[in-house]
Order: C-alpha cells, then sequence, then structure tokens
C-alpha cells in the first residue's frame, strides 16, 4: 500500500507507525539474555539505583569499556517504564523506528519513494536486523549513527567548497562523535578505514586536505571526546587507556570465548539477512543504469560493507552481531538490483543451489524448534549431545502447544515466493514473499523465543528473581553471568561489609598481577570471600552441573536443589 502513495508526509507518518506497531508491543515477553543484553541493562539498572549517571558502573564499580549513551538512553527508560525487560529494550524499539526512516529519506534522495519504501521494507523483514531492533544491545544505535556519518561525508566529499557541505561535515562529525560514545572508538576506527578505501578507489586521496573533512574531524574529537574529558577532570585519567586496551583486546583475542573461522561472519550474513543476502549477492554488479552521483553513494556503502566485513572477519573475537552493521549496505545494494534491474535480476545456478540449501537448513531447524517437546526424548536418550548442561536443560518442562512449528511455513511460502519472483521477474511475488518473511520473523521471536529461554537460563533467573526479595549474597561459580545482578535486585550495600572489601581488594590485586582483568577479578574475589570466609547473612552460589561435585567439598555450603542444568547452593551465616 505505501508504495502507491505519493504523499511524502503520510508515507513518514506511516513507517513510523507500522515501525511502532511492529516493533514496540511484546519486547518485555521474555526475559533478558546473558550477556550482553543483561550487561547493559544492569549498567543502566546502577545508574538508576545509585542516581551516578557521570559513568557506566558494573558491581556498582567503574566498567570503563563502555561509554554512557546507549546506557543513558536504558536508564531513562527505566526512570519511566520501572526497572524491566521493556524499558531495557525499548530504546532499540525507538531506533528501528528512526532507522527506517533514516533508511526511507535516504533512500528516496538516492533515487525515489518506492526505492525508499523498498529498501526500508527489505531491511525490516530480515531475520537479523529485526531481531536487534527487539533486543537491549547497543548495536542498532551504534551502527545507526556511523550509517547517518558515512553519507553525510559522501555529502561533503562530492562537494568540498560548497556552503551546504559544511553542515554535512558537521553532522558527520556529530553523529560519528554520537557513535563513540555509544560503543567507543571503533567506530572512528570503522568511518576511517571506510573513507580510506572510498578515497583510494576514487583516487582523491587530497579530500583528506579540504576545509570540511578537518570541520569533521574536529567535530569528530569534540563530540567523542566530551565525556572522556569530563572523566579526565574528574580524575578519572584511566579512562583513554582501558577503553583502548578493551578494544585491541577485542581484535587481537578471544574475547569470553568468542571465536571462529574467517568465513563466521560471512556465514551470519548470508542466514541472518537471508534472502536479502542472496538478492545482493545476485545484484553486486548490476548498477549499470545508475547516475554519477548514485554511483558514488553506492561506493561508499560498498566500502562500509567489506570494511566491517572484512575487520571483524580478521578480528579473533566473533559474535553475531559485530558484523551488523554490514544489514544497511546489504539490503541497500539488494535494493538497487530490486529496482533498478529487476528485469534482469537473476540466480545463477550457484546461487540457486545456494538459495534451496539455507532454506531447507533454516526450515528444518525453525520446524524442528517447534516440534522440540516431541524430538527431545529422542535426542537425550540417542546420546548425540556429550554436553551434560545441554541435556539437563532439555529436560525443562516447557509448554508447547504443538501448533510453533507452524510458524515456519509462513518462512517456506516466503522463501517460494521470493525465488519466483526472482525467477519470473514478477515484483508482487517479492512484495508477498518479504511479508511472509516478516510475519515468520515476529512470529518466531514473540512465540517460539520466550519459550526457548526457558530452556537455557530461565531457571537461574527464576533463583534470581527469588532471591531479590530477600536480604543475601549472590554470585555464580563456574560461568560468567550478569542475570545475577539484575534479577536479584543487587544494590551498593551488597558491597559493604568490611571483611568483604578487604578480602575481595587482596584477591582483586592478587588476579590482576597475575594478568586477569579488572572486570573478572572483582565476582571472583567476591565469591571466593563468600566460599571461604565467614558471612553475616545468606550467601547464595549457583553454579552448573559440571561444577557441582567442587561445591559439595565445601562442608560450609548446602545444596538446595538443581533444576535443568543449574546447581544452587547457600552458606548461612555463623549463629
Amino acid at each position: 500500500m505505501i508504495l502507491y502513495l505519493k504523499n511524502n508526509t503520510l508515507i513518514i507518518l506511516l513507517i513510523a507507525l507500522i515501525s511502532a506497531v511492529i516493533f514496540i508491543p511484546f519486547i518485555g515477553n521474555c526475559h533478558l539474555f546473558d550477556w550482553d543484553e543483561i550487561n547493559f541493562a544492569e549498567c543502566a539498572r546502577e545508574m538508576v539505583v545509585s542516581g551516578n549517571y557521570s559513568h557506566v558502573q558494573l558491581n556498582y564499580r567503574p566498567f570503563w569499556e563502555k561509554p554512557p549513551l546507549f546506557i543513558w538512553l536504558q536508564a531513562a527508560s527505566m526512570n519511566v517504564f520501572g526497572v524491566n525487560e521493556f524499558a531495557a529494550r525499548l530504546p532499540n524499539a525507538i531506533c528501528s523506528i528512526i532507522s527506517l526512516l533514516t533508511i526511507y529519506l535516504i533512500g528516496k534522495k538516492f533515487h525515489s519513494q518506492k526505492f525508499g519504501v523498498l529498501w526500508a521494507f527489505l531491511y525490516g523483514a530480515s531475520l537479523l536486523p529485526h531481531l536487534y531492533f527487539k533486543s537491549g544491545i547497543i548495536d542498532p544505535w551504534f551502527n545507526l549513527f556511523i550509517f547517518i556519518s558515512v553519507y553525510n561525508c559522501l555529502q561533503f566529499i562530492n562537494n568540498p567548497n560548497g556552503k551546504k557541505e559544511i553542515i554535512n561535515a558537521l553532522l558527520a562529525g556529530l553523529f560519528l562523535g554520537g557513535a563513540v560514545l555509544t560503543k567507543g572508538p571503533a567506530a572512528i576506527v570503522i568511518v576511517g578505514l571506510t573513507l580510506l578505501a572510498y578515497f583510494i578507489w576514487t583516487k582523491q586521496l587530497k579530500l583528506f586536505l579540504t576545509k570540511p573533512f578537518l570541520i569533521f574531524a574536529i567535530t569528530t574529537l569534540f563530540v567523542s571526546g566530551s565525556w572522556f574529558m569530563v572523566e579526565w577532570l574528574k580524575g578519572n585519567g584511566d579512562v583513554v587507556k582501558e577503553f583502548i586496551d578493551y578494544q585491541v583486546r577485542l581484535i587481537t583475542t578471544e574475547d569470553s570465548g568468542h571465536s571462529g573461522p574467517f568465513i563466521y561472519h560471512f556465514v551470519v550474513l548470508l542466514i541472518g539477512c537471508f534472502p536479502a543476502s542472496l538478492i545482493f549477492i545476485a545484484s553486486y554488479l548490476n548498477y549499470k543504469d545508475l547516475t554519477p552521483y548514485q554511483k558514488q553513494i553506492r561506493k561508499i556503502f560498498i566500502c562500509l560493507f567489506w570494511v566491517v566485513l572484512l575487520l571483524f572477519s580478521f578480528a579473533q573475537t566473533k559474535i553475531v552481531h559485530y558484523s551488523s552493521l554490514c544489514y544497511f549496505p546489504l539490503t541497500f545494494i539488494a535494493t538497487i538490483g530490486i529496482v533498478q534491474n529487476f528485469e534482469r535480476l537473476k540466480f545463477n545456478t550457484t546461487l540457486k543451489v545456494l538459495y534451496w540449501i539455507v532454506t531447507g537448513l533454516l526450515t528444518l531447524a525453525f520446524a524442528a524448534i517447534g516440534l522440540i517437546d516431541i524430538l527431545k526424548p529422542h535426542i537425550i536418550n540417542s546420546g548425540i549431545i556429550k554436553d551434560d548442561f545441554a541435556v539437563q536443560n532439555l529436560n525443562a518442562d516447557v509448554n508447547w502447544t504443538g501448533f510453533e512449528s507452524l510458524i515456519v511455513l509462513a518462512f517456506l511460502i516466503s522463501a517460494i515466493l521470493v525465488y519466483m519472483a526472482i525467477n519470473k521477474h514478477k515484483i508482487k511475488l517479492l512484495y508477498y514473499g518479504m511479508f511472509f518473511n516478516l510475519l515468520f520473523i515476529y512470529l518466531t521471536i514473540n512465540v517460539m523465543v520466550p519459550k526457548v529461554e526457558q530452556y537455557s537460563q530461565h531457571a537461574a533467573i527464576e533463583f534470581y528473581k527469588a532471591c531479590a526479595k530477600h536480604d543475601c549474597y549472590i554470585e555464580t561459580h563456574g560461568f560468567k553471568s550478569y542475570a545475577y545482578l539484575f534479577y536479584s535486585n543487587r544494590t551498593p550495600k551488597d558491597y559493604s561489609n568490611k571483611e568483604q572489601i578487604r578480602i575481595t581488594n587482596d584477591m582483586q590485586d592478587i588476579w590482576e598481577k597475575q594478568g586477569t582483568s579488572r572486570l573478572v577479578t572483582f565476582p571472583m574475589a567476591n565469591l571466593y570471600w563468600m566460599e571461604h570466609y565467614e558471612v553475616d547473612k545468606p550467601a547464595y552460589i549457583v553454579t552448573k552441573i559440571e561444577y557441582e561435585a567442587e561445591l559439595r567439598q565445601n562442608p560450609e555450603l548446602k545444596e538446595l536443589y538443581s533444576k535443568n542444568g543449574f546447581c544452587f547452593f547457600v552458606k548461612m551465616p555463623a549463629k
């Protein structure tokens, strides 16, 4: 319907309304997921509890790995809607509206209203872009700021001596600075490499020396450095060093056990943005009918795509959302193929085979998830899963109706319609196909994901929520988690015992000298105090089944119960 409207204001209002209806309802119907979602939400919660909004905290101690902008958005949301899942995810739901409107407006200027609407539709109807708008992670805002910055860079690059280009330079610097304040200096690396690649490709390296570029650079440094300067003036001069150390560690080492092969992000984009990813490949070299201006926009977005993809493919740390900035240029190139060259767009034999392989794998995977209640006895008895914790997870009592597996039919219909659209060059079939893909994603996230969550972390989170009702200590043994902090409602007084502080500081010093990061040493040291020293109130320890025997060797710990792979212990204060 939107494709046939001519009134630009009405289209903008409809995109905003439809985005709000799709992305805001039901975002609080599932617990936050460890690690990233709860990590950021906990930082926001601690801002609200402590009233300290100047810098990010974790365990009510400085957490210098992330800047504050996104955490401020979550804290503001929590001040309005309370500390809960809805409030933690609402900033990204709002980001969905702004992102799709931005895509529409840039697409309209690039080509036409039809292009802008289709690009926004293709983006919002792809699995991972849609999913992250309903999450509580930083990346949607980080990606949006970088994307807008790169686009404005192109505007002043195309006419470096124009008056309007000064405004574009200021906007580019403002949004890049915002990206740095959202996630860190990696934003400058990404945009810097993108511009370098673009200047080399177009043989315009001299543009680094123009007045708009200088204004862009100064604005970026001023905005991104504003918060760092405030912290430095307050005596927190190590903030810059800790930021840089963390970013270097992500690139050069495997962080938190997240490793993977070089092609990891290639596969993530292929599956996570399907079928747009296949249309992207088919459209990649099909751009002959573009105007010179359109070719320049295409070039800089191509540079952005490859910089992000290659940068995080070479990085040692591999996490799914690290390549999420690629979603913008990927769907942009796919839209060019659909709008500009649809009659010539086709899948070759290799793409056809790949298309149906991905379709088959995703259909089987989501059908199996919907039938997990029926399949799990066979899976467990087969012995195919060697991890005892995973086996215990599967034993969770989850209420499935049996109809959840039918959701995958929407995906299968979508895949068939999109394939027919490309094969027969019928654009309406493509729209219908993407609509069914959107329906599939919407139902999967709102119906299936909450049930899947009950297998993975639900038992532990229910225990943490019970602990929130009591005055107690709580830590995890043998695995990293932020869930116990958020859901057990930790407050500063939970870390105020003088003996606890002394022992924790001593152990932290020892482990930091051995090379363990400060962020990790605090919960380790606090756990050590709980396990080996006298406590003044109940101390609860949560572990996984593989570490259960270790805690049983401590006579001061009493095992309460085990559930779905988690084991729960308590240490009571001496009478």
